[in-house]
């Protein structure tokens, strides 16, 4: 997350659309191996790369971003000095790190049924005065930077429909501000991290919120687009 891309030196960097010139930012660069069958790849491709472009944008927009598949093998040679844009928002490059995934389950918390939600909510009130487990922080969506899964919304859901064949997008990346808080902690703290101050990718988008990544995996090219969101 936020280091150096395995980027072929003979393709072009991209460029923010509406900062005309200036090059993005490296994100996240995930191996298919690294999350074998949580991620969906193309055919011929094992290597998931974001970049953004990192600075306010029009509309009230954090960021702009990009999304590249490829395969390792093909890069050939490597792009050794990748472009810096001469301006950016600190609290929106993401401090470099290395991730280690963790396979979870999910299950909705914004995004649940109101029909489900009517006949299970006493049971989460229930649950958490037994237990003290919040359906919400605890059991639904897990926070921090993911993919797949549920968005962790923190307003109303707002799923994108793909603009070539209208089907809704799938979520595909999460990258937030924080990896949790004094409440989710408790349940989504790795074992081999347990008593370790976490340390985010020392990012604040917004007002420490989230950029949500969706994608169609039914058109050609895989189409995305993305949300923002903010408690």
């Amino acid at each position: 997350m936020g280091g150096p891309l395995l980027w072929p030196a003979e393709e072009a960097w991209p460029l923010c659309p509406e900062h005309e010139g200036a090059p993005m930012l490296p994100v996240v660069q995930i191996y298919r191996g690294a999350v074998p069958d949580v991620v969906p790849f193309p055919d011929g491709c094992d290597l998931l790369q974001v970049l953004w472009c990192p600075r306010k944008h029009s509309d009230g927009g954090w960021v702009v971003p990009d999304v590249r598949r490829r395969s390792a093998d093909a890069v050939g040679e490597v792009l050794s000095e990748p472009p810096t844009p001469a301006e950016v928002w600190a609290n929106y490059v993401p401090r470099p790190c290395v991730v280690h995934p963790e396979a979870v389950t999910e299950y909705p918390y914004w995004d649940l049924d109101d029909d489900l939600w009517d006949e299970l909510e006493f049971r989460f009130v229930d649950l958490e005065q037994e237990t003290g487990w919040d359906h919400q922080s605890h059991l639904s969506t897990a926070p921090g930077t993911k993919l797949v899964g549920y968005p962790g919304w923190s307003q109303d859901p707002r799923w994108p429909d793909c603009a070539e064949c209208g089907k809704r997008m799938e979520h595909l990346l999460t990258v937030e501000s924080t990896e949790g808080d004094a409440l989710s902690r408790r349940a989504w703290t790795p074992v081999e991290d347990e008593g370790v101050p976490y340390e985010g990718p020392g990012l604040v988008l917004g007002d420490l919120g989230g950029v949500y990544l969706f994608e169609c995996g039914t058109c050609p090219g895989r189409p995305f687009t993305h949300r923002f969101d903010c408690p």
